[in-house]
């Protein structure tokens, strides 16, 4: 059963989803909570920055780490409004976060396609042993913004 704040807090990554969007950057936002306060919040910039790690999951992860001059997150939950990448799942892992909660899921480009579906019981659980693992919150919100942005590069 999903919390209660879920839903408030994927909206908030969802968000960031939207600039990302209005930059023409794919959109994926995210979003760091701790004791039910945004502490970081972070959409993609890959191009902008010109960095192709520039993932949301790890933006949110830097500002946080910042904001409480920590390396480690156990008590914190990200919200994002797409299944982590691989890249991603690396630097959630080594965060310890508390909790991952996301929106959409990445058949093409998501963590599991490389891991299992651990979810079903089949692959590897790919983060840290304590995080708890959320997903379909405004599961078609966080999936419509992502099919409207690619259907507009492909025009």
């Amino acid at each position: 059963m999903w919390a209660l704040d879920d839903h408030f807090f994927m909206q908030q990554a969802f968000r960031e989803a939207e600039k990302a969007f209005e930059a023409d950057e794919v959109p994926v936002g995210a979003v760091v909570v701790m004791n039910n306060k945004i502490i970081a919040r972070a959409h993609n910039q890959v191009e902008q920055l010109n960095d192709s790690t520039a993932h949301a999951e790890i933006l949110a992860l830097t500002a946080a780490y910042q904001h409480l001059g920590s390396k480690y997150l156990p008590d914190a939950t990200l919200y994002v409004t797409l299944e982590p990448c691989l890249m991603c799942t690396g630097a959630l892992y080594w965060s310890k976060l508390g909790a991952i909660v996301w929106g959409a899921s990445d058949a093409k480009n998501g963590h599991r396609s490389v891991t299992g579906n651990y979810l079903s019981q089949e692959g590897k659980f790919p983060f840290h042993p304590k995080t708890q693992i959320r997903t379909g919150i405004l599961q078609d919100e966080c999936a419509a913004i992502m099919q409207q942005f690619f259907r507009q590069k492909r025009k």
